[in-house]
């Protein structure tokens, strides 16, 4: 007997279009720095996870319109992207050497 995964459906916090959540990448805040973001591509990292496109345009739409600080309900903090740019700026290049989520 197989067993099948429900797919289940996530909305991109910046283009606001509804995906199934393997086409979307995992963004969460870091436990070490609150004002951190982490990319989470293996979806195993605690706490509040928001959703959104991979790719750079998207990433850049969701700063502009502060998707992130209302996802994560921070909205008077600047949250730092940095890690989530670097993983996929690496994706995009084609290249696995951002494929661990630890605090760097």
């Amino acid at each position: 007997m197989t067993r099948t995964r429900e797919m289940r459906i996530r909305t991109c916090i910046a283009t606001r279009e509804r995906k199934p959540d393997t086409d979307l990448l995992r963004v969460v805040v870091d436990n070490m720095d609150e004002s951190r973001l982490l990319a989470d591509p293996f979806r195993r990292l605690p706490g509040r996870g928001a959703w959104i496109t991979p790719d750079l345009a998207a990433l850049e739409l969701a700063e502009q319109r502060h998707a992130f600080g209302r996802a994560f309900r921070k909205s008077g903090k600047n949250l730092d992207t940095g890690h989530v740019r670097t993983y996929l700026t690496a994706q995009a290049a084609g290249t696995d050497t951002v494929r661990k989520t630890e605090h760097v």
